[in-house]
């Protein structure tokens, strides 16, 4: 596969029995509910690792040591009925750096409006074909999001494919009675996300993924200079983007998580690569400003 290929792993992939896309880490706690049963919880944080490991999204294979590594942290904020519950669902994503036992943070979001019913010792049911509850679409978008994200970083535009499944979770949601899917509702639901990453406004922040990933971070190894004159002419590009689109979601949620890398990467520049990558993270990630101003002060 594509991104087995990119990697440059000398691994074998056996065809056939599974081979699942996800090593997923899920914790659930409910710090505010006063009526907290930790059985419940314990055996929701069981189901939704079983979801993202005991399951097949796609028909690729991916060895043990090309697995996506995500994390959740579901935050249960209210508990109205013995099987419904209320709360926010954290999602964090990072990719592997060739070359290093570094991974490099992508995703980083919040998702707000998380709202669903679920009985102890269940299983989370899902298939992209048809809305069955509000856990597993959620569940299910999110898992093809990053698959979407997460192909864009290892080849042009490659993650298309599970932004189309993504879409269909999305599409298949529009009648829940639950928040999140739907254009009329915020900016910074499930809709807005997945409709920004394909709209063509955003097509150079999808370039940036690869660029950044795959030919920036990839190659940093070899020769550090390079690689991050790679990743700032990407990021120069989001110029049009935030022009397009000023404080769009996918932005925000980008770089929430590349922030500290950022600085981190382009401290030790020149002074004039500094200087023109602090400009324009200044304008396009004003929320960061505080932390980007680390870069001019250097080591």
């Amino acid at each position: 596969m594509l991104r087995h290929l990119l990697l440059g792993l000398s691994l074998v992939i056996a065809i056939a029995g599974s081979a699942q896309e996800f090593n997923c880490q899920a914790s659930v706690i409910a710090p505010q509910v006063a009526q907290a049963q930790p059985r419940v919880f314990q055996s929701l944080e069981v189901a939704i690792k079983e979801f993202f490991q005991n399951r097949r999204f796609t028909n690729a294979n991916f060895a043990p040591a090309e697995r996506i590594e995500i994390n959740l942290l579901l935050t249960i904020t209210q508990q109205p009925a013995p099987d419904r519950f209320e709360g926010t669902l954290q999602v964090i994503y990072s990719r592997p750096v060739y070359g290093t036992d570094y991974n490099s943070p992508v995703l980083d979001l919040v998702d707000n409006q998380v709202v669903f019913n679920f009985l102890e010792n269940t299983q989370i049911e899902f298939t992209p074909d048809r809305f069955m509850n509000n856990l597993s679409s959620i569940l299910g978008f999110y898992a093809y999001f990053v698959l979407g994200l997460d192909g864009d970083t290892f080849s042009p535009l490659g993650g298309t494919e599970y932004y189309n499944l993504a879409q269909q979770v999305v599409n298949n949601a529009q009648n829940a009675a639950e928040p999140g899917w739907r254009s009329s509702e915020d900016q910074t639901n499930r809709y807005w996300l997945l409709d920004n990453q394909v709209q063509a406004v955003f097509r150079p922040f999808r370039d940036l993924l690869y660029s950044y990933h795959r030919e920036g971070m990839d190659s940093m190894s070899e020769d550090v200079a390079a690689a991050r004159r790679t990743i700032a002419a990407a990021i120069e590009k989001l110029r049009s983007v935030h022009q397009a689109k000023p404080s769009s979601y996918n932005l925000q949620v980008f770089f929430n998580a590349k922030y500290n890398e950022l600085v981190e990467l382009f401290r030790m520049g020149e002074a004039q690569e500094k200087s023109k990558i602090f400009n324009t993270l200044q304008i396009i990630d004003p929320g960061h400003i505080n932390q980007y101003q680390n870069i001019m002060r250097g080591s």
